[in-house]
């Protein structure tokens, strides 16, 4: 698959860059995506919820009613999960939800996600740029001149570049990482896919590699 080179102002430069069949033309594997999605969510959580059962509430611990002969069921302790203001049954505890996927299974998802942007033609390549200073005027003139504006874009920059990043980290709706970080959930979250020329390279390497 050949994509057109384009500058940042949205001339065309009259290049093509040949994608690989190995990663943007493969099958897409629908469960390797869903796995990878799956993890990249579980590592979002924190984890931290916590609720206090009947031996960490505060409260008295007499019994604090007779056993036999009122009539009603027996009670040994204010801190029941049965009363208010007393313990819960199984509350949720501190607890990580990282899980362990191999790094095939996510090369292959990435490569699934990659496939299925190329077959929607929702990639473009853009010719190496930079800004002089950061400034999110800049990055929204880019936008505009790529005609991006109105939908959301990942930028996958060949290597961490400070002024692109300060320039268009508050833009809503536009992601910016780098090749080394390319995940399944942020190709897939985009509606066009943008890769400077610098990082196709890279982006092959490390999938090509696993």
């Amino acid at each position: 698959m050949n994509v057109a080179v384009v500058k940042n102002n949205g001339e065309d430069t009259g290049r093509k860059v040949k994608l690989s069949k190995e990663i943007f033309g493969i099958e897409p594997n629908d469960h390797a995506i869903y796995l990878d999605v799956k993890q990249y969510l579980a590592n979002q959580r924190q984890g931290t919820h916590k609720a206090k059962e009947r031996s960490e509430v505060r409260g008295s611990t007499r019994k604090i009613k007779r056993q036999k002969g009122t009539g009603t069921a027996r009670a040994g302790s204010i801190k029941s999960p049965l009363f208010r203001g007393g313990g819960r049954v199984f509350g949720p505890k501190p607890r990580s939800y990282s899980f362990k996927l191999n790094k095939k299974v996510k090369a292959l998802a990435r490569k699934s996600a990659l496939s299925y942007k190329a077959q929607e033609k929702a990639i473009a390549v853009l010719e190496d740029f930079t800004f002089e200073a950061p400034r999110t005027k800049d990055y929204i003139a880019m936008l505009n001149n790529l005609k991006l504006v109105d939908k959301k874009t990942l930028f996958v920059l060949p290597q961490s570049d400070r002024n692109v990043i300060l320039s268009g980290r508050n833009i809503k709706n536009t992601k910016i990482t780098t090749a080394d970080t390319l995940n399944t959930y942020d190709v897939l979250h985009a509606d066009t896919l943008v890769l400077v020329e610098s990082s196709v390279e890279k982006i092959e390497q490390n999938l090509l590699k696993k």
